[in-house]
């Protein structure tokens, strides 16, 4: 799966990506993943979503950036069917389960600062479809085992992805919550991105709703020319 000639990522990264795929790091990530499928220890999200992120939202169609870190490890049983919550979206999860706890203050903020009724799912498909890459710095994990993959070097290759996004796009917002996502600014080229911060939304962090991002991510785009985004979702 993790081979760079059949990667499952559409052409416009693959080809933005592929010196990185050709790099030591990157062959370390493909064996440390390889091993982790022999062991036989389910991984999140499914194969074919690893890259849902970059697939779901073009380079070219990019207007902002939520960075999350770990897919989430957690699983459902839904008509006697596992469903893992890890989409390969940051913060997203499929319909069929329930909301997170992370997710659901980031629906209250949508609603506080610009009205939008909260849908009755946690499927954030849609904004990637407006052009929100939902990314994640790490891009597997171990069922039940929080940050197991952190050490394949999934890391150095969000990185780049941000760097690259940095230089070959203009006027992007990136949206950093808590402080993990914080170490990232310095990749960013301020002079022509918008970094929008806050503490993270998870319940065990304080003062991410009240923050107002969305609503700064809105004037962002204003102030570089662009429409508001439609951050409403369907139910």
């Amino acid at each position: 799966m993790l081979n760079a000639d059949t990667i499952k990522i559409i052409p416009e990264w693959k080809e933005l990506l592929k010196a990185e795929f050709e790099k030591p790091y990157f062959t370390s990530i493909k064996s440390h993943y390889l091993e982790a499928k022999k062991q036989g220890a389910p991984i999140y999200p499914p194969g074919k979503l690893t890259f849902n992120a970059l697939n779901l939202t073009p380079p070219a169609k990019i207007n902002v950036v939520i960075l999350g870190q770990d897919p989430y490890h957690g699983s459902f049983l839904r008509d006697g069917v596992e469903i893992p919550q890890a989409m390969g979206l940051s913060f997203s999860v499929p319909r069929s389960i329930p909301i997170p706890p992370s997710l659901k203050n980031i629906y209250k903020e949508l609603h506080r600062s610009l009205g939008i009724i909260a849908p009755n799912h946690g499927d954030l498909s849609a904004w990637c479809e407006r052009g929100v890459l939902l990314l994640n710095a790490i891009f597997s994990v171990e069922k039940g085992k929080a940050g197991s993959h952190a050490y394949f070097g999934w890391e150095n290759f969000s990185d780049a992805i941000i760097k690259i996004i940095s230089r070959e796009c203009e006027h992007i917002v990136f949206m950093l919550w808590g402080n993990y996502a914080k170490k990232k600014i310095p990749l960013i080229d301020q002079s022509k991105h918008a970094i929008i911060t806050a503490p993270h939304p998870s319940p065990l962090a304080q003062g991410f709703v009240g923050s107002g991002v969305f609503l700064k991510a809105q004037e962002a785009l204003q102030s570089f020319g662009k429409a508001p985004l439609d951050w409403s979702l369907p139910q």
